[in-house]
């Protein structure tokens, strides 16, 4: 088995943070390991000096589903952690609720960043996605920071280098459980009569939670990260949430980002 200087853990359900996870591969000679149920860790083990942790912010927050797997996952101690994640605007205090969740493991805590990137959260009224020259826009400027992060992983930089917005402890701390226990049910959601059954919202859903039922369609079941990756990546917006996403855009993440001048 190839040995890597470190190991990148992604997260990702609308394809953000996975471009960002495989940018960072490439500038660091890396691998990446998607997060889903029964992740392998076998890969960190050995000559792996480091973890980097590159997920969306959910709500000013840490989604759920990665909270479940820094909980659990075996790793050496020895090893250094990173955090980068992704957001639409701002992270509210997600940097130090990772490296809580790093502490309470033993682990060692070392840099945290954020990306700006293109807005994907649509179930909340006055949530939407980025128009088109917005998105770009963000999509241009990512590379450079992104390139940024990777120098201040080789040297180590102990920094909290996230744009937390207005009222972070509001958000985090309040909003945040309050979107964990009440807003993330995958019950809302639905398929309008556009559905074709293609099956893409299934092969692309990270959780494996949606299933293809012939003559009803997509069904979702209860092991939901609330990621929105169906209804972003439906090729026909025919996933809804309830009421929620009758007027609202869909994100389509690139293949790849650009790259630097």
């Amino acid at each position: 088995m190839a040995k890597f200087a470190s190991m990148i853990a992604c997260f990702s359900g609308c394809g953000n943070s996975r471009l960002v996870a495989d940018r960072l591969a490439e500038l660091l000679s890396d691998s990446v390991t998607a997060l889903r149920p029964g992740t392998d860790w076998n890969a960190a083990q050995g000559d792996t000096e480091r973890m980097i942790w590159v997920f969306p912010v959910y709500s000013w927050g840490i989604p759920p589903v990665v909270a479940s797997h820094i909980a659990s996952a075996s790793l050496p101690e020895a090893m250094d952690h990173y955090m980068v994640c992704t957001c639409g605007d701002d992270t509210g205090l997600t940097d130090r609720q990772w490296r809580r969740m790093i502490r309470a493991r033993g682990w060692k805590d070392i840099g945290a960043w954020s990306v700006i990137m293109p807005n994907t959260y649509v179930t909340l009224p006055g949530f939407d996605v980025d128009t088109p020259d917005v998105a770009q826009s963000k999509l241009n400027a990512a590379p450079a920071r992104i390139a940024a992060i990777a120098r201040g992983i080789r040297h180590r930089a102990r920094v909290d280098d996230v744009i937390r917005g207005a009222f972070p402890w509001l958000k985090s701390r309040i909003v945040y459980p309050l979107f964990k226990r009440s807003m993330m049910s995958p019950r809302p959601f639905r398929t309008t009569p556009d559905c074709t059954s293609c099956g893409l919202c299934a092969r692309k859903c990270p959780m494996g939670n949606i299933t293809i039922v012939p003559g009803r369609g997509p069904q979702w079941g209860a092991d939901c990260a609330f990621c929105l990756g169906c209804y972003n990546r439906c090729p026909v917006h025919a996933v809804a949430y309830g009421r929620a996403t009758a007027s609202k855009g869909q994100y389509h993440s690139p293949e790849s980002l650009p790259q630097q001048p």
